[in-house]
C-alpha cells in the first residue's frame, strides 16, 4: 500500500465499553458446531446488525456436513473465511468458492436458496458469518452475490497494525465493498505486536469489536478471546482507540441503525408478522429461484 494514500484518523473523544458479552455455543446447518456472538436479543441495540456467528475447528465433525440448502429474505449475509474451503451456491445460479481470507456477499433480497458446503475433509475451518439487514424499502430487491477473492481486499499497515478493509474505510483506504443506508464498516486489524490503533466513528453508527486471538483494551477496560465488546454510543464520540500489548485479531463493525421494526423467524427478517407470512407462502410456492441450482 503506497503510504502517501494514508490519511490519519483523527480520534479525540473515543468510546468506551458499554458491555462485555460472551458468546453462546450452538450448531447450525447440519449440525456445523459455532458460537453465537451477536444473538436475537442484542439486534436492537447493534441495529443494523442482525447476527455474527464465529466458527473455528480443527475437528472436521465440527463442519464436515456444512450448510445444505436453506432459504433467506430480507438482509445480507457477509461471510469471512480465516481458514478452509467452502464452496456457495444458490438457486440463482450463482457459485463460487470461499477461502482462506476471502469474503462472500450475498443481498438475499426478495428470496434465494443457498448452500455452504465444505470442500474439505480435514483440516482447519474458520470464519464468521455477519448478517446485515436490509431497509425496508430493499428487502424486496433482487438476490445478489459476490466473491471477493483474499488479494482483492485492501489492506493497509498503520504501524504494527495490519488493517484488512472489507467493508466501509480507514485511514483513507476505501474497503472491498460499500453500502448506502447502513453505510457498514468491517475491518479486521492484525496486531503484530505492542500497538494502538485509531479508527473513527460517526456518532450515530452502533458499533463493536469482536477479539479472536489475543486481547486487547479499549480505553482501560480489557476485551478477552472470543468475547465482545459493545461501544457505548456517547454524545459527542468520534471514534474508537484499540490499544493491545501483543499479537492479537480483532473485527471492527460499525453501522448506521436503520431504526425499522425489526420481525424475524428463522431465516426471514423482514418489517412486520404478515411479511414473515408472505416470505413462507413465497418459498413454498417456489419463488425463491430455481433449487436445484443452490
Amino acid at each position: 500500500m503506497n503510504t502517501a494514500t494514508i490519511q490519519t484518523e483523527r480520534v479525540d473523544h473515543p468510546r468506551s465499553i458499554e458491555r462485555l458479552v460472551d458468546g453462546m455455543p450452538t450448531s447450525d446447518g447440519a449440525g456445523v458446531k459455532l458460537t453465537r456472538v451477536l444473538t436475537q436479543d442484542l439486534q436492537r441495540r447493534l441495529d443494523p446488525f442482525l447476527m455474527l456467528d464465529a466458527f473455528g475447528s480443527d475437528e472436521a465433525d465440527d463442519y464436515i456436513r456444512g450448510f445444505p440448502n436453506h432459504p433467506h429474505r430480507g438482509f445480507e449475509t457477509v461471510t469471512y473465511m480465516i481458514a478452509g474451503q467452502m464452496r456457495h451456491r444458490d438457486s440463482y445460479g450463482h457459485e463460487g468458492l470461499l477461502q482462506n481470507g476471502g469474503v462472500q456477499w450475498m443481498t438475499a433480497g426478495r428470496g434465494v436458496i443457498h448452500s455452504e458446503l465444505p470442500e474439505q475433509e480435514a483440516g482447519r475451518m474458520e470464519g464468521f458469518q455477519l448478517w446485515l439487514n436490509l431497509a425496508s424499502r430493499d428487502k424486496m430487491t433482487d438476490p445478489w452475490y459476490r466473491d471477493i477473492q483474499s488479494a482483492e481486499i485492501p489492506e493497509v499497515r498503520i504501524g504494527d497494525v495490519l488493517v484488512r478493509v472489507i467493508a466501509g474505510s480507514s485511514h483513507g483506504v476505501e474497503g472491498a465493498m460499500q453500502r448506502a443506508v447502513t453505510e457498514p464498516l468491517y475491518l479486521d486489524l492484525h496486531f503484530e505486536g505492542p500497538a494502538s490503533f485509531r479508527q473513527a466513528l460517526p456518532v450515530a453508527a452502533n458499533a463493536f469489536v469482536y477479539v479472536y486471538r489475543g486481547n486487547v483494551r479499549v480505553g482501560d477496560a480489557a476485551v478477552g478471546e472470543q468475547r465482545m465488546a459493545i461501544l457505548r454510543n456517547e454524545p459527542g464520540s468520534d471514534g474508537v482507540v484499540l490499544e493491545s500489548d501483543g499479537p492479537a485479531r480483532v473485527l471492527l463493525i460499525a453501522g448506521i441503525p436503520l431504526g425499522e421494526p425489526i420481525a424475524q423467524h428463522g431465516p426471514f427478517v423482514m418489517n412486520t408478522r404478515q411479511e414473515l407470512i408472505q416470505a413462507f407462502e413465497d418459498f413454498q410456492a417456489g419463488m425463491f429461484g430455481d433449487a436445484q441450482d443452490a
